[in-house]
This record gives C-alpha cells, structure tokens and sequence, in this order.
C-alpha cells in the first residue's frame, strides 16, 4: 500500500550534506555521493556540499551556521558516529540540537537490524531540530546513507507522506519563538 497521497502537490526540500572524515576529500566521498544522488532523485535541491574533519566545535560551527542559512531546510551528515575516540559527529549535533528526534535512531537501528544485524548496536545515529531545521547524522558507509535515506528520509521529506511527515509541519517547528 502506498502512503503517498496522489492528490497532495510535492514540495521539494532545500537539504546540505556535510561529511565528516578525517582522511576523505571530495573525490572520495561515496556516502556523500549517494546522498546527493538520492537527494536529487527524490527532487529535492541541494542546498550546500561541505566536508569536515572530526572535530566537535568545528562540526557544530557549521550545523549552526546552516541552521541559520534561509536557504536551507535539513542538513544530513554522514561519518563520525561510531564508538572511537575521534567520533564526535553526534555530540557536535546534541550541542546544536533543540529537540531531539528520539525515534530516528531507534528506526534507524530497527532498519540496520534487517540489514546487517547486531552490528547495527555500534551506530549512534540521531535526529534532531534546531532553528526550524532538521539535522539528521548518518553513518559514514554508503549501505547505512542508502538504508536511511530511502527507508526513512525520502518518506518523511516528502509532504504527501501519510500519515504524516515532516514536511508539513515545517511552519510550526520555530513558533516558540514567535512573539504572542
């Protein structure tokens, strides 16, 4: 049964990618790669590409600094959220983070169960929404990008997902800040 509603127009969503490597350039992101790709499948927009080394500050840097770009509705990065000591990709997200999407991870790792079993225990891939945007942090192999992407993400980026999505409630993520 498909949960898209036919007769809802698509909205398509203004998304950055941001890999997190110490030791990948451009040239060499796959997961990034197939982000975009998928991204750009579903009709989406690309709002910004960025690669960044493992560090904290730097990482949150630019979530913020996106978070505050009009021009961008959800960042998704990929890498650095594994169990070593330079994964730090999800603590950079948590210190940006509003409100944190608790189910995403939880989804995330029922997906990853199907897929490759109880190694899925070593992801921390999290969710979040901070300044009306959503961030979203991925695993850094292309499988986990892929898993994410098309058994979670491109149904709750697309406004006629039903029963409800993420799209739609967009206008409502920032009204706590909106004079009374």
């Amino acid at each position: 049964m498909s949960r898209i509603d036919e007769s809802k127009e698509f909205i398509p969503v203004r998304i950055a990618v941001l890999t997190v490597s110490d030791t990948r350039s451009l040239a060499e992101d796959k997961s990034g790669d197939t982000l975009v790709a998928r991204i750009e499948a579903a009709g989406h927009t690309l709002a910004a590409r960025l690669i960044l080394r493992d560090e904290r500050k730097e990482i949150a840097d630019q979530l913020r600094a996106w978070c505050a770009d009009p021009e961008i509705d959800v960042i998704i990065s990929t890498g650095g959220t594994g169990l070593t000591g330079r994964d730090v990709t999800v603590e950079a997200h948590r210190d940006v983070y509003e409100k944190e999407i608790d189910a995403f991870g939880t989804v995330f790792t029922i997906v990853s169960m199907q897929k490759i079993g109880t190694s899925a225990i070593q992801s921390r891939a999290t969710g979040g929404v901070a300044n009306g945007t959503y961030l979203f942090a991925l695993p850094g192999s292309t499988g986990a990008c892929k898993d994410a992407w098309d058994e979670i993400l491109v149904k709750q980026l697309d406004y006629r997902h039903r029963p409800c999505n993420f799209v739609e409630i967009f206008p409502r993520l920032d009204e706590h800040k909106r004079r009374k």
